[in-house]
């Protein structure tokens, strides 16, 4: 199967290991992966915030770079909600992207990956992921086979941490303040790994967890599942 990673703008200017880690592990459940260099943003930013003409103008970019694939896959559920909830509206027709857990479990049908992580780990459904693609428990699923690895419950887990994209802007008392009960709910699962399939919301999280020196770090859950 070709498949072409979009690589989404967070990933690629703050996250790269995640971006290698979807390459590898795809690699080795047997699919033949591209990097499409000419992939910009998907527009996203411009068309949340007014600027649709632009967003239309990367849409349609999109759609011609990523023809042709069998599969586009994205480590980051807010940029696939993006092309397949927002594309039609704008009158683009783009391949369909998944978001990795689904091209896992739905599409190659594989949710033993082979990965080893013996960590304490909870993981944190992001909005999009839970609320745009509906992934369910196919993430959690995942997990649930890697070896070695304690996944714990979080409480409150459906509730936005406060990113929002540029909601956190608009709004950062209220960011914060929602992000606080996000990390006191972390805390008292005693992990180790706070994991999310959405570098976006972990890094905000993040900021907060390393602020209050809580030990505890964040992982994409493309790298927990790559780790051998």
């Amino acid at each position: 199967m070709r498949v072409a990673l979009f690589i989404t703008c967070v990933n690629d200017t703050l996250f790269p290991d995640t971006g290698k880690a979807v390459v590898s592990l795809l690699r080795r459940l047997g699919c033949d992966v591209d990097f499409p260099k000419a992939q910009t943003c998907c527009g996203q930013m411009h068309v949340n915030t007014g600027y649709r003409e632009e967003g239309v103008r990367l849409a349609r970019h999109f759609a011609e770079v990523f023809d042709g694939y069998d599969a586009v896959v994205a480590p980051s559920g807010s940029c696939a909600a993006m092309v397949r909830e927002q594309y039609p509206r704008l009158g683009v027709q783009a391949p369909p992207v998944h978001d990795l857990s689904e091209f896992l479990v739905d599409v190659l049908e594989v949710e033993d990956v082979g990965a080893y992580f013996p960590h304490r780990v909870t993981y944190h459904p992001t909005c999009h992921s839970l609320r745009g693609l509906h992934l369910g428990d196919r993430p959690t699923r995942l997990l649930s086979h890697v070896r070695g690895l304690e996944l714990v419950p979080l409480e409150g887990a459906d509730e936005c941490c406060g990113f929002g994209g540029t909601f956190a802007v608009k709004n950062p008392a209220i960011s914060a303040a929602m992000c606080s009960d996000k990390v006191r709910n972390v805390m008292d699962t005693g992990a180790e790994v706070l994991c999310a399939a959405d570098n976006s919301c972990l890094m905000h999280i993040g900021g907060t967890l390393r602020r209050q020196k809580t030990g505890v770090r964040i992982m994409h859950l493309a790298e927990i599942l790559d780790a051998r």
